[in-house]
């Protein structure tokens, strides 16, 4: 990965993480639904936690100096949210409300956290 392809995916990554971090402010609810039951405490803090942490990756990925911790980061934090993802597909297509298309984006997304893990991988590796 060259110095530009690096910038460019790490700026993408920061925009994405910087963008899902700010509406787990501005709407937090969707996300409070998607918390495993089985953790302890409230849905909220841990939605408010994971916006706190995506803002944080997003910074970091920014700065050519925190890169590369930035990118680890980055990494951990798409494997961890994975589950609340796979939640949320469950829940999606067990919801006779929702309407198809919605259900289709939701298991849509879930391969797409593997591209989101290897591409910060890659920043992490050229930095």
């Amino acid at each position: 990965m060259g110095k530009v392809d690096e910038d460019r995916t790490a700026r993408r990554l920061a925009l994405l993480l910087g963008g899902v971090g700010v509406l787990h402010f501005v709407a937090p609810a969707p996300f409070d639904t998607v918390i495993p039951k089985q953790l302890p405490g409230s849905p909220r803090l841990y939605t408010l936690g994971s916006g706190v942490a995506e803002l944080v990756v997003a910074g970091a990925l920014l700065r050519p100096g925190t890169r590369r911790l930035g990118a680890r980061l980055a990494e951990l934090l798409f494997v961890a949210v994975y589950p609340a993802n796979i939640q949320m597909a469950v829940d999606w297509v067990r919801d006779e409300q929702l309407p198809k298309p919605l259900k289709a984006v939701a298991l849509a997304r879930l391969p797409l956290q593997l591209p989101m893990v290897l591409a910060a991988r890659r920043v992490r590796r050229a930095s």
